[in-house]
Order: C-alpha cells, then structure tokens, then sequence
C-alpha cells in the first residue's frame, strides 16, 4: 500500500511540476525548450488564463515542500533544484528585486565568472602565434576564418554526412536507443547560430541558421553538439530510460532557467571531444571529400586558445547586467577581444539582452567547463550524463 500512495504522490507531484513550467511558458516565449508528455496537459494549460507570475513563485515553493511524497531522494534533489530555478524565474516576472548574479546563482547553481582581461590578453598572444598571416591579429584572424565559410547550399550535404559518421562512433561508444532520428533544415532571422527542436519519440529537427557563416572546422562541433553525443542523444537517451523506462515524466519536459539546461549544454559543448581525437580526423576528411578540408592539428591548437574568448559572452553579460555599461561599451569590449566580425558581435548583443536568453548566455562555457572537469574525458561518466539525473551541485 505505501509502495501505491508513493506512487500516485509522485505521479501528481510531477503533473504539478509540468504544469508548472508550461504555465511559465505561457509568460516567455521559449521557455519551455522542448515538451512531449500527456498532450492533455498543454491543452489545459493553452485553453486557461495564465495564472500571475507571483502564483506560479509560491507554487514552485509550495511544490519542493512536497516533494518527500517522491520516496527517491535522487529524483528529490534533482526536481527541487529545477524549482528552485522555476521559482526564480517567476519572481523576477513578478518585479521582486534580483541582481543578474542572483538570478543566475538560482537558476543554474553557479556563480558568475566572465573572462578577465588578463586571460584574454594570454588568448590573444597565443593566436598570434598560431594564425597564420601577417598584420594585426583581428583582421588577419577573421580573413583566415573567411576561408573556410561553408556556402549555404553545402550546409545540408555536409551536416548529413557528418552526423552519420557521428552517429556511428556514438551508437558504438555509449548505444542509441532503437528508432531514434534526426533531420535538418535552414533557417534565419535567429540569435542562436543552431539549435535542437527535440520532438519526443526519439526525434529531432535541427536548425542551422545561415545568418552566421559556418566555417568548416566548426560543422563536425555543431553536429557532435546538436545531435550526436550531444542534445539529441542525451534527450533521446533519457526518453527511452527514464520516461519510457521508469515513468519519470519530469524529463518530457526542458524548461529554460534551471540546471537541467546547463548540463545538457555543456553536455553538447564536450560533445565532439568525448568521441576523440580520431572522430574529428574522419570528419575531416568528410569534409575534404566535399572541398571543405581542413588541418586538424592546427584548429584544435586554436579552439584550446580560444577558450578564454569564447567567455566574451558571458563578460558581456556581466557588464550590462552587472556593472550597467552602456551597449556602446559592450560592442566595443567585444569587437576589441571576441576577434569577432560586427554582425556577429550584434548576434552576442542581441543573445545577452534577450529576456528569456540574458542569463542562459552563461550556460555553455560555464557547463562546458564543469562537464570537462566532472567527467575527466571518461566516456563511462559522460555516459552518466547522458542516462542520468545529476545536478549542478553535484557535478560542483
């Protein structure tokens, strides 16, 4: 009898939890990054009035109370810090005062740390010695990185070949549950550069915006990142274990906000390393069969000093939101250390300034670098990652 009461405890805790964050979703346009569960529950929530911001804070505070009625202290752990980001969220759309570091602290379990200037002067010394060329670093970088920009019509082809050598060396490193499948597609006028519409039933459509030019050596990073060991994999994964598996329905759902994103991303973000050095070699050469080769020595030399830089962002963020710089200010800051052309340095503006991605800007470089360090390059934990709900404070 307790094992049943448990159990219907917990089916309603997370009916709660769902409803929750789609009734969120119904404030933010994108909060709500992918949901499969009971179709009925967003009909409910799409048919009603959107209940008030300072409903839903004291119903995610309300909801981590209850959540001894689990019986598993993992799912416990796991679920409050979710609701502790959910309820930061619906505070701050309430107006209640919360600096950006706050926000971020509760919404993803970490604390801010932007780029100083110092280890981006290092960065830019070590690109000067790699790049190849002559004159200033900016302009000799960005010429180099011009090269290898992929026409948009090559972007399709190219994404297809890489992903099923990807899929391959994954399927062999860590399985892929049986009927999963990805598809691409164009698209623009978007902040992001790509990104995963995780479609349930093991499925996914990713979009790949050809307002920012992809170079060559980034195609095998973004595909890795999008599909394969990264979001597609993990969310397909999850779907199959825990969903499927174990009737954790708390995952059919990924609210943006909370720690379960900044796993998932630096997930992604470590998602080519994790396969190998030889992963890239062979796509490479996929890439070279299409005429878009490149040495792979050299950019992995260059993505190692760029990891300082890739920081920019979140420096960007730091200085609008925290120390109120003017936007003048913060192009200038990221047109002098992003080594970024202008268009692209209006992309990371309009990234850090969105409402619903000011503070998500930190979850990649801030997950990438918790993952690396958590995981040690050993897929067995990485693997974990992929099947498993683990926590910011854990991996911490």
């Amino acid at each position: 009898m307790k094992g049943l009461l448990e159990s219907r405890t917990g089916a309603a805790i997370v009916e709660r939890y769902l409803l929750l964050s789609l009734r969120l979703g119904r404030h933010i346009d994108g909060f709500v990054d992918f949901y499969y569960g009971p179709p009925e529950l967003a009909q409910r929530v799409k048919g009603e009035e959107p209940p008030p911001p300072g409903a839903l804070a004291d119903e995610a505070r309300e909801l981590t109370r209850s959540l001894g009625g689990l019986g598993e202290p993992q799912r416990q752990r796991w679920l409050a810090a979710q609701l502790e980001g959910l309820a930061a969220v619906a505070e701050r759309l309430d107006g209640s005062p919360m600096s950006y570091a706050e926000e971020v602290r509760r919404c993803y379990g970490i604390d801010l740390d932007p780029a100083t200037e110092d280890e981006l002067a290092a960065a830019h010394r070590r690109l000067d010695e790699l790049v190849p060329g002559k004159g200033p670093l900016g302009e000799r970088y960005r010429a180099w990185r011009r090269e290898r920009e992929l026409p948009p019509d090559a972007l399709l082809p190219a994404a297809e070949a890489l992903a099923a050598e990807l899929r391959r060396r994954t399927h062999e490193l860590f399985g892929l549950p049986e009927g999963e499948t990805a598809e691409f597609e164009l698209v623009s006028n978007e902040p992001w550069d790509a990104f995963n519409y995780y479609l349930g039933g093991r499925r996914s459509r990713v979009a790949l915006n050809t307002d920012i030019p992809l170079r060559a050596e980034v195609l095998p990073v973004l595909v890795a990142h999008e599909l394969y060991p990264g979001h597609h994999t993990e969310h397909a994964l999850k779907e199959a274990l825990l969903v499927d598996g174990r009737g954790q329905l708390e995952e059919a759902i990924a609210p943006v906000g909370t720690p379960q994103s900044l796993i998932a991303e630096g997930v992604a973000t470590t998602a080519l390393d994790i396969l190998g050095k030889d992963a890239e070699v062979a796509c490479a050469q996929i890439l070279a069969g299409l005429g878009a080769g490149y040495d792979v020595e050299l950019m992995r030399a260059v993505r190692e000093a760029d990891k300082p830089i890739w920081r920019t962002d979140d420096s960007a963020a730091h200085l609008i939101h925290v120390e109120g710089r003017d936007l003048d200010e913060v192009r200038a800051f990221l047109r002098r250390w992003s080594l970024r052309p202008p268009n692209e340095v209006e992309k990371t503006i309009e990234f850090v300034t969105h409402p619903t991605w000011r503070s998500y800007v930190v979850v990649y470089e801030t997950g990438r670098r918790l993952v690396e360090a958590w995981t040690g390059a050993d897929p067995a934990r990485y693997r974990r990652l992929l099947t498993e709900q683990l926590t910011t404070a854990e991996l911490l």
